[in-house]
């Protein structure tokens, strides 16, 4: 969950923090660079075993999703304007990585709590009923001996290869 939360806000944030800071439509071709970049960032994210320290990894690499955005998209822009940074595209970008950090570390939070929760009610839900009736054994009423003595009289005794004649 971690992982595609981390690549794709990557790229989303990245979208629309370049263009809230100034910078211009992207094109199509940084659109599937800016896809397989945060991709590649998702999946780096989602392989990582993080036990302490979360936030400060989900920043790091929402940082390195905003980075591979932005050169992606600086560099596919129409209107070049280079690497160089706006303060005002630095701003966006970094409240947006910080923002998801949050939020993905909430979502990672909320979704433990949902589980264990469940994981509590569910057994609950599902136990065996008790039955209290006790168990009835059925015996026929009826039981014709013309059939038991059919089926017992009916083989032919026991069979097997012929004895060899000597």
């Amino acid at each position: 969950m971690r992982g595609a939360f981390v690549g794709s806000l990557s790229g989303a944030v990245s979208v629309a923090a370049h263009a809230m800071g100034g910078g211009t439509v992207p094109a199509e071709s940084s659109m599937v660079l800016l896809v397989l970049g945060c991709a590649a960032v998702g999946a780096v994210v989602a392989s990582a075993r993080i036990a302490s320290h979360t936030v400060l990894f989900l920043a790091g690499a929402l940082t390195l999703g905003q980075v591979i955005g932005h050169t992606t998209l600086a560099l596919g822009a129409a209107h070049r304007h280079g690497l160089a940074l706006s303060p005002a595209m630095v701003a966006m970008h970094a409240l947006a990585v910080v923002v998801s950090a949050v939020l993905i570390r909430a979502g990672e939070r909320g979704c433990a709590s949902a589980v264990s929760a469940l994981r509590r009610i569910l057994p609950a839900l599902f136990a065996a009923i008790p039955v209290v009736a006790p168990i009835a054994a059925v015996v026929p009423e009826y039981r014709p001996r013309v059939a038991r003595r059919l089926l017992v009289g009916s083989s032919v005794g026991t069979r097997g290869p012929p004895l060899p004649a000597h």
